[in-house]
């Protein structure tokens, strides 16, 4: 069954695109079975299709066909999800959502397209009202397209304030975003609540359409304001989710992959509610579902839809070719494109970069088990995420687990690390790793220097042999370094028109002015005070295993 619906998606994809150049370019002639189009189509990055992007984005005639079909096929997958979760949670339909939407300021390319972000595009598609209903949600719809970040931010949050007895669950598309929207209620709650005390909206929103949505919601409650006032005076931040948004049950954000380091800001801020992950997409393709939407974060498995695309896999080899902190992505060999894996014949405990008709999107995906024949899938990472110096090569999901590590000895201070990013100082000789911290302290004991120095410790701990022997035998890599810094990268981000939704903080940075902008709201730096354990793993001709 999983292996005819594969067949029939790429029959109809082949077909639909039968006259496209690309396709012709490589001999492909009409054909819609599997082996032909295995055999004559190859797989690729981006930098292998960007001259025909360019080609569209200057104006040429349209090498592809319009996304409409697209975008109601990830509009299929969203009420898909909705109907699992009426599933797994009871009275699903008697509460609302305060899930927190933004868009990015779109642009026009030289042939005339808009260029948007997916997530705007969403949201502008005639199929949002209609699948995404606005009695379902607390956020008005027009507050949700405003340009202006702040005055989006502001209005909907203060909707969702008002509506607090109603909100079942609370979320963003990712973990970062809805974090954001805590820490901008932390610094404008008296804003918030004197609006909600008089009934009227500030006068910092100035778009017409966002008042007037506003103000179809906003009556004037002094009880409900005097009641957030107290809530946001305490001392601790702890639980202010279920403490304002009490009957909410679950807080809905995407925390696997990199969103994985704000598990524990949830954690803090909304007493531990359960972190439900729903759906897997992407620009490239909206993937799978979450069956199971209330298991541990680190449980998560995604179940693909063989509807959303044609989905092959590429057993994961591991990766080279670094460069500095960005491993540049190639084209697949003749022989890795032999290796492609159908999805009906992954295997358990495997591990696959994922491809998307021909399409190398270059996720690394585990499978974690079956769901009725169709397979699941654990998202480990994105492929080519390094830091590097010498032999080393540091990937996202170790930099994740020596940060966890370290971070766990704060926990004694009352203190924990809310967000980080790193890079390679190459100004020093030699050149060492940098982490960038942004540490939430709720104690009022100050955190020693040799606390901070030893955390520079067990982070180099926790990294690869090739680092460790960088650090003390081949003394290639220099101490590693902590700089505790305030939250700026993405507030200068999205001066720059990212888009809030979907703003993931770079787990390392490379771009000049990122790094200037950092370094500029560095309170403390501390470096390693060793170097760390390291053991060949050959002496005196015996094997030994690496530490």
């Amino acid at each position: 069954m999983l292996m005819r619906s594969k067949k029939k998606v790429l029959a109809e994809i082949l077909s639909q695109n039968a006259h496209v150049e690309y396709l012709q370019g490589h001999g492909l002639n009409g054909h819609t079975d599997r082996d032909t189009f295995k055999k004559l189509i190859p797989v690729i990055t981006y930098q292998d299709i960007q001259s025909h992007i360019n080609r569209i984005v200057n104006g040429e005639s349209k090498l592809i066909p319009t996304t409409e079909g697209e975008l109601g096929r990830r509009f299929q997958l969203v009420k898909l999800q909705m109907s699992v979760m009426r599933q797994a949670v009871p009275n699903y339909g008697n509460g609302i959502a305060m899930y927190l939407m933004f868009i990015k300021s779109e642009e026009k390319t030289l042939g005339g397209l808009t260029a948007r972000a997916l997530s705007t595009s969403m949201i502008k598609s005639p199929y949002f009202d209609y699948n995404c209903h606005q009695n379902d949600r607390t956020s008005p719809t027009a507050t949700i397209p405003c340009p202006d970040s702040y005055q989006s931010m502001y209005s909907q949050m203060l909707c969702g304030l008002c509506q607090n007895h109603q909100v079942l669950h609370v979320g963003s598309f990712f973990a970062i975003t809805f974090i954001r929207a805590i820490r901008f209620l932390e610094k404008h709650w008296s804003l918030l609540c004197k609006d909600i005390r008089t009934g009227s909206v500030d006068a910092s929103i100035t778009d017409p359409s966002v008042r007037a949505a506003v103000m179809e919601i906003l009556k004037p409650d002094p009880k409900l304001a005097d009641f957030i006032e107290a809530e946001c005076s305490r001392d601790s931040w702890k639980g202010i989710i279920t403490r304002l948004w009490p009957i909410a049950k679950y807080v809905n954000a995407t925390v696997t992959g990199t969103m994985a380091q704000y598990i524990p800001t949830l954690d803090y801020y909304s007493n531990s509610l359960p972190l439900v992950n729903t759906m897997y997409i992407a620009s490239e393709c909206s993937f799978g579902i979450n069956l199971n939407p209330f298991c541990k974060p680190s449980e998560v498995a995604y179940t693909l839809i063989p509807t959303m695309a044609y989905f092959e896999f590429l057993p994961n080899q591991g990766s080279d070719g670094v460069i500095n902190s960005i491993s540049m992505p190639k084209s697949l060999a003749k022989k890795e494109q032999q290796q492609l894996v159908y999805l009906a014949d992954v295997k358990i405990g495997q591990e696959y970069e994922l491809v998307v008709t021909t399409y190398s999107v270059s996720d690394v995906l585990r499978v974690a088990g079956y769901k009725n024949n169709a397979p699941q899938f654990n998202f480990l990472c994105r492929e080519n995420v390094f830091l590097s110096i010498d032999d080393d090569k540091t990937n996202e999901v170790e930099l994740q687990n020596a940060v966890k590590n370290a971070a766990g000895n704060l926990f004694p201070f009352d203190a924990h690390v809310t967000e980080y990013t790193s890079y390679v100082d190459i100004a020093t000789i030699p050149s060492h790793y940098v982490l960038f911290w942004e540490l939430r302290v709720n104690g009022s004991n100050p955190i020693p220097p040799s606390v901070f120095e030893d955390r520079c410790l067990t982070v180099e701990e926790s990294l690869n042999s090739f680092y460790r022997k960088g650090r003390a035998s081949d003394k290639s890599i220099g101490p590693l370094e902590i700089r505790v810094t305030f939250d700026k990268l993405m507030d200068y981000c999205i001066s720059l028109g990212a888009s809030m939704n979907q703003y993931k903080t770079p787990l390392c940075v490379k771009f000049a002015p990122l790094v200037d902008l950092l370094n500029s709201r560095v309170v403390s730096s501390y470096f390693s005070p060793t170097c760390p354990k390291w053991v060949p793993r050959y002496k005196n001709g015996t094997t030994r295993t690496e530490i």
